[in-house]
C-alpha cells in the first residue's frame, strides 16, 4: 500500500511534464518553428517512455491489490485499494487520481489541437505548391469549373 501514493505522484509529475511538452509543441506549431517542434517530439517520446513504465508499476500494484483483496485485478479500482489505509492517505489518494485525469485529460485536448494545426499546416503547404508547380486543383465558379490556375497569374507583382 505504501507504494500508491508515490506511484500517484510520479504519475501525476509525468503527467504534467507531458503537458508542458504538448503546450511546447502547440506553441512551436504556431510560431511554425520546425526545430523545436521536433525538439518536442524527441521530448514526448522520452516522456512516453516513462510513463510505459509507469503503467508497468499500476499494474503490479493493481495485481498486488487484486490478490490481497481476492478479485480479478482488471476489477480492482482506487476506491477498494484505498479501503484499508488511513482516510488521511485515501484522500490525498483519491485527489492525485482526480488531478491526474484532469492533466491527461487535458494532455489529450491539446494534444487533438495540435494535430488539427498541423493537419492546417501541411494543408496550406500543400495549396501553396499546387499554386507554384501549376499542378490542376479543380474549383468552381458561379458558372461552372474554373480553369486551373497559372503559377505566373497567382503572384500579382503589382501588389
Amino acid at each position: 500500500m505504501t507504494l500508491l501514493l508515490p506511484h500517484l505522484e510520479n504519475q501525476l509529475e509525468s503527467a504534467r511534464r507531458l503537458l508542458g511538452l504538448v503546450l511546447a509543441q502547440r506553441d512551436a506549431i504556431k510560431s511554425q518553428d520546425v526545430e523545436t517542434l521536433l525538439a518536442r517530439l524527441a521530448d514526448v517520446q522520452g516522456e512516453l517512455a516513462v510513463r510505459q513504465r509507469l503503467e508497468v508499476e499500476r499494474d503490479a500494484i493493481l495485481r498486488e491489490a487484486g490478490v490481497r483483496l481476492g478479485i480479478d485485478p482488471d476489477r480492482v479500482d482506487l476506491d477498494a485499494i484505498v479501503a484499508d489505509i488511513s482516510p488521511e492517505e485515501a484522500a490525498r489518494a483519491r485527489a492525485l487520481s482526480a488531478e491526474l485525469k484532469g492533466v491527461l485529460r487535458e494532455v489529450g485536448r491539446v494534444h487533438d489541437q495540435n494535430r488539427v494545426l498541423i493537419a492546417q499546416e501541411l494543408s496550406f503547404l500543400g495549396h501553396l505548391m499546387r499554386i507554384l508547380s501549376g499542378a490542376p486543383q479543380a474549383g468552381y465558379s458561379p458558372d461552372g469549373w474554373l480553369p486551373n490556375p497559372q503559377p505566373a497569374a497567382t503572384v500579382d507583382a503589382r501588389a
